[in-house]
């Protein structure tokens, strides 16, 4: 900034003559000014002299009007505040996988209670696979119209490649509906704990694929821990352990379809899943009519409020709705981790499913079983490290 003095003459005096004086009309001709930017602020003060004018050194120069000497500094306007440490990438990451995991967690764990309540209420698995996913349909739907989200850009070839997904997806999801219907929520998520030896022996028996040692040794712990589960269960169901383990088979073809298929495509994660929901849903749909029909559900509806009461319908829609949420988050949290980390995640999601219904639904359990269940996901979590 420049301290500048306007004057009408220029004849000299010394400097000791200079003073500030308020602008009086004593003085009304000879008057100069003096603008002193001060801070960011343009402060007036104006001389009057009765001699002439001489400024014979600026180090003369005094305000009697402030004691404290006035610095006169040229500055950007952005340098008056105190820069601001930038956040590490590393510690927003951070924050970010563990939003992820939380979210992704306690959303499962909300679905699995409230899809129980409404399978030992309503016991018809096929329409409440169908109702999920129409449910998680609907909302994307909405989404892309009212701009909320950004609908993707898909087509024909997009289609075709998702459909082998689908199929896998919707099979995977009635038959873990399926078990759900029949066994407790903790067996069939400690049956779906190994999912892991399912892949390892589609990939290898089917694709064609190899893996380290400590790959196949991870499945001994994996295999034997839910062969125990299964044994010592006091609330055995043939059809639910068939259920479950169909769903494992199912959702390993489904990984692999997707693999191939989504290579090269520029959709996210989140309109992937809504995309996949959509087409599971128009698969799904004519199976359920068939296999269970109008006239079971109608039953089933009017035997369900007679006894739950209008609170089976708020059921209905959460389970509806969280299902669809969790599926969508865990889709979301690929685009943002490892698979490694996404698999840990996976593990300790069954762990936080299994406790949690334990304990709502007051299930009993024996220390063998308990063991067994430990033993399945210790070998999950095995398996998640050995395969990386």
């Amino acid at each position: 900034m420049i301290c500048s003095v306007k004057q009408s003459v220029t004849t000299t005096i010394n400097g000791s003559d200079l003073f500030l004086r308020k602008r009086s009309p004593a003085h009304p001709i000879q008057r100069s000014s003096l603008f002193l930017p001060v801070l960011g602020e343009t402060q007036r003060f104006s001389l009057s002299v009765s001699k002439p004018l001489h400024l014979s050194s600026a180090e003369n120069l005094s305000l009697k009007a402030r004691r404290d000497p006035i610095k006169c500094e040229a500055y950007d306007a952005a340098d008056s505040s105190k820069p601001v440490e930038p956040v590490a990438p590393e510690a927003v990451n951070k924050v970010k996988i563990g939003l992820y995991f939380a979210t992704w967690w306690a959303l499962n764990v909300v679905f699995n209670i409230y899809n129980k309540k409404v399978l030992n209420a309503y016991p018809y698995p096929w329409l409440t696979s169908t109702l999920s996913l129409a449910c998680g349909s609907l909302m994307m739907l909405i989404s892309w119209a009212t701009r909320i989200a950004e609908a993707p850009k898909t087509d024909l070839e997009f289609w075709k490649t998702l459909f082998p997904v689908a199929v896998a997806h919707t099979i995977g999801h009635v038959a873990a509906t399926v078990s759900m219907s029949k066994v407790a929520v903790s067996f069939t998520h400690i049956i779906k704990s190994g999912e892991p030896a399912f892949s390892v022996l589609v990939s290898r028996f089917l694709l064609g694929e190899s893996f380290p040692v400590p790959v196949y040794l991870s499945l001994i712990p994996i295999i034997g821990g839910c062969a125990l589960a299964a044994v010592t269960e006091l609330n055995f169901n043939m059809i639910g352990f068939m259920g479950a383990m169909i769903s494992n088979l199912a959702f390993v073809f489904r990984n692999i379809f997707s693999k191939r298929g989504m290579k090269g495509k520029s959709v996210s994660g989140m309109n992937y899943y809504a995309c996949l929901s959509m087409l599971s849903l128009l698969i799904l749909t004519p199976f359920a009519i068939a296999v269970e029909g109008p006239q079971m559900w109608a039953a089933g509806w009017q035997t369900a409020m007679s006894q739950i009461g209008p609170q089976f319908v708020w059921w209905l829609a959460a389970q509806s709705v969280f299902y669809h949420l969790y599926n969508q988050v865990s889709y979301m949290s690929l685009d943002e981790i490892s698979p490694l980390t996404f698999s840990i995640g996976n593990t300790m999601k069954r762990i936080s499913v299994i406790v949690s219904s334990i304990i709502i639904f007051h299930t009993p359990v024996q220390p063998v079983n308990a063991l067994g269940a430990a033993i399945a996901v210790l070998g999950t979590f095995l398996y998640s490290q050995a395969k990386q």
